[in-house]
């Protein structure tokens, strides 16, 4: 039954699943393996000839344990096929160098995950290839960037930090419309790949820090990134090529954390857009970035394109911080607790000043004049978590 048969609940629970992989059990196995027997050199050959498509080969194009996450990753993201990285920058990263070379030119959302911006400032500028960032709210104004050697539009939806949710079918048609044979790709991490389905708005490849919701426990590193077929070949030859690949038991407990994706993404949400709420009504919030409210920029791309929200937001303060005030603030939470990351059951929170947010966001006149706050909504009660805030609140009194 293919995934547009079924609700995303039951494709949570039952994708991936194949007696193939499960061999009895109900869980896939965990095979750990790094060399796979042939009993005669016909097997052998007929393992090579099918080593891109499931078949046992060697222990970098994965196990029994890998091809039931890669095939419940396509099922869920409507793919051609799913290679899988060692954490979400190297999905990112290696999306990237898949289909570039020397003298090719990336655009880039202005408002990417830091480390995305980094790898483009320092490893592609290194190898001669060129960055041009983009405000994600550029729509239409993204025709005058692209350039006859763009190979790659990447996007970011919502962004970063700030949650901009940009014109995505508009960036798409425009990079189409100049260039057909441009890879698309995005980091869908936010919508943990279900909430948004990329590929069914012609991205080529859709990536995630599976890290964060799929795994949803916060005890691995794994990235992934489903591709439609037409680039489906040259991602994964050349990842593999790349020495790309995770061991088995990452893909276990990622495929694990997938049975509850579903039930943890509609709890997340429904704490964060009550927190949200809660926090527009504060005194001492000058803004909520969180899509599903009317404030946030893109909030009509968001009811249009999305089918819900994750909990993952922030807020800025009409004041800026002090340092002092700062660690007074965020020390002494008793269940937000202070660490990066985040789509894991547990509650989380950082602070951003607003120059560091200038100097890692230099494409975008949009400037944050409060310390910004990030917060990761988990699993606890929702009225632990405001009181936890409320304290949170008193103590910059």
């Amino acid at each position: 039954m293919s995934n547009h048969n079924k609700t995303l609940e039951t494709t949570l629970v039952h994708a991936g699943r194949k007696s193939r992989y499960t061999q009895g059990s109900v869980n896939p196995v965990v095979q750990r393996a790094s060399s796979l027997v042939f009993n005669t050199v016909a097997d052998k050959k007929h393992a090579t000839r099918n080593r891109y498509k499931g078949e046992l080969f060697y222990g970098r194009r994965g196990t029994l344990t890998h091809f039931a996450l890669q095939d419940a990753m396509c099922e869920l993201e409507g793919g051609a096929g799913c290679y899988l990285y060692p954490c979400g920058a190297a999905a990112v990263t290696n999306a990237i160098l898949a289909f570039v070379s020397q003298g090719d030119h990336i655009l880039m959302t202005g408002a990417a995950y830091e480390p995305t911006q980094d790898f483009c400032n320092v490893i592609l500028k290194n190898l001669g290839i060129s960055t041009t960032y983009y405000d994600p709210m550029i729509g239409e104004g993204i025709r005058s960037l692209i350039q006859p050697k763009t190979k790659i539009l990447f996007l970011e939806s919502p962004s970063s930090l700030t949650l901009e949710v940009p014109d995505i079918p508009t960036l798409v048609r425009v990079a189409r419309e100049i260039n057909p044979e441009i890879v698309i790709m995005i980091d869908n991490t936010w919508a943990a790949g279900v909430l948004f389905p990329a590929l069914e708005f012609g991205i080529d490849i859709s990536i995630q820090a599976g890290t964060k919701y799929l795994v949803g426990h916060s005890d691995v590193m794994i990235g992934t990134a489903v591709s439609n077929a037409r680039c489906w070949d040259q991602l994964r030859e050349r990842s593999y090529l790349m020495g790309q690949m995770v061991d088995a038991d990452s893909a276990y407990m990622t495929a694990r954390g997938i049975r509850t994706l579903g039930i943890r993404l509609k709890e997340q949400e429904k704490s964060g857009i009550t927190i949200a709420n809660w926090l527009a009504q504060r005194p001492e919030v000058k803004a909520v970035y969180h899509p599903a409210l009317p404030s946030c920029l893109g909030h009509e791309f968001f009811k249009r394109d999305f089918k819900g929200a994750s909990g993952v937001f922030s807020f800025e303060l009409y004041e800026k911080l002090t340092d002092e005030q700062l660690s007074n603030f965020l020390d002494h939470f008793k269940i937000f607790t202070m660490a990066y990351s985040w789509g894991g059951f547990e509650s989380l929170i950082l602070a951003n000043q607003p120059e560091e947010i200038a100097r890692i966001r230099p494409a975008i006149e949009r400037k944050l004049t409060g310390t910004l706050i990030r917060l990761n909504i988990g699993l606890e009660a929702v009225e632990d978590l405001i009181a936890d805030l409320e304290q949170g609140f008193a103590r910059l009194k």
